[in-house]
């Protein structure tokens, strides 16, 4: 199986980026973890702060992998164009959200994304990437 993760603005900076709301690990060492935990499964990695790059990227891996892991970051809220990049590909995307974006501003509440995905996964810190690979792998 082969997966990637793509990680919308800012959570480049994960590890230094609000530690109150997302915690002071840096993604790249998770990553690693990842790997290590689901050594059957391929786990790519993409990053951008820029939305036309992550909806071409979707695009790609819409074609070249089985599942896709997306944390749109605050495009959650916004992005009609990453909502049709979702509709447009054949691979399953799961949602993920560090933190509960329901508990958070209201502004946050909204995914325009969500209903175009296969689920969301929030709330449990970086652990959600975990939870997420997970939902791949259940039996059919």
């Amino acid at each position: 199986m082969k997966i990637i993760i793509i990680n919308g603005p800012n959570l480049n900076l994960l590890g230094t980026r609000e530690p109150s709301v997302y915690g002071n690990e840096f993604f790249t060492d998770y990553l690693e973890k990842l790997r290590s935990w689901f050594p059957e499964v391929i786990v790519d990695y993409y990053q951008s702060n820029v939305e036309g790059e992550l909806i071409t990227q979707i695009q790609k891996a819409g074609l070249s992998h089985d599942g896709i892991i997306l944390n749109a970051g605050g495009y959650t809220h916004t992005s009609i164009a990453i909502a049709d990049a979702i509709l447009a590909v054949r691979a399953p995307v799961v949602e993920v959200h560090i933190s509960n974006i329901f508990s958070r501003e209201e502004f946050r509440n909204r995914s325009v994304i969500s209903p175009y995905c296969a689920g969301t996964v929030g709330g449990f810190g970086l652990d959600s990437y975990r939870l997420a690979i997970q939902s791949f792998l259940k039996p059919a």
